[in-house]
């Protein structure tokens, strides 16, 4: 049975970038149902770009911050998934295929996630990146999520909820800024399903975050607010650096 599938994206300041990520998702071998842009308190013309893509719906959002954003998403639309990419992702054109045959294989599943693939980075941090994602987060997840039941490994910039799942948990939290908002969104979908980390569902996006702050912060920035998510149920850190700004 088919599933309806709404493609977000949350965008404050994204002109540069969000072209890019919308036609990707237009682009896609299983089209979605919709695709929602949040124009997020932008104050440059990211509603203008957005809107100048066919089938784009552009929805304001006057409250800066990405949970608040991706919140205004989940009441917006109707679709029974809700698959949130970053505005500086580009999905392969099979991405959203894969996404809906995670959820049809199996009925508990009720988020399904996928890593990175960087398009503007160094071969050093390309390397540590896919080493994560191969040695790392698979058995974190598998520790966290179906052995311990506390928590998923879940990419903020990379995933899509089932939206009866979001709202049995009340929605996304609005009281965290940034950092450790996949964390907490992967551990309070725990107790009401699967959430399946799956390496093929993966997506293109930009390295700008390592760029702007450098890899070991950035790194040490992820795992305490991980570690902090699962073991105290709040963010390590409360204030982020806008790499848009």
């Amino acid at each position: 049975m088919a599933l309806t599938i709404a493609a977000v994206v949350c965008a404050y300041n994204e002109r540069q970038l969000l072209s890019a990520c919308l036609y990707s998702l237009r682009a896609q071998t299983r089209p979605p149902d919709e695709i929602l842009v949040i124009n997020n308190a932008s104050t440059d013309d990211t509603a203008a770009v957005a809107a100048a893509v066919e089938g784009v719906r552009v929805i304001d959002e006057p409250t800066k911050g990405l949970v608040i954003a991706r919140e205004t998403a989940r009441r917006a639309t109707q679709c029974q998934v809700v698959a949130y990419v970053d505005a500086d992702c580009r999905p392969p054109i099979t991405w959203l295929e894969r996404v809906e045959a995670q959820f049809l294989s199996d009925s508990a599943r009720v988020a399904v996630t996928g890593p990175y693939r960087f398009f503007d980075w160094d071969r050093t941090g390309r390397t540590v990146i896919r080493l994560y994602d191969m040695l790392v987060a698979p058995p974190t997840h598998v520790l966290v999520h179906y052995v311990l039941g506390v928590g998923a490994i879940l990419y903020g910039g990379n995933f899509a909820v089932r939206r009866d799942a979001l709202a049995r948990i009340g929605g996304f939290d609005k009281t965290i800024e940034f950092h450790g908002e996949d964390t907490n969104l992967g551990r309070r979908l725990t107790p009401v399903g699967r959430v399946a980390l799956c390496p093929d569902c993966w997506v293109w996006t930009s390295a700008r975050r390592y760029r702007a702050m450098g890899k070991r912060a950035v790194f040490s920035l992820y795992v305490r607010n991980f570690c902090s998510e699962i073991l105290r149920h709040r963010p390590a850190d409360s204030e982020h650096l806008d790499v848009r700004a």
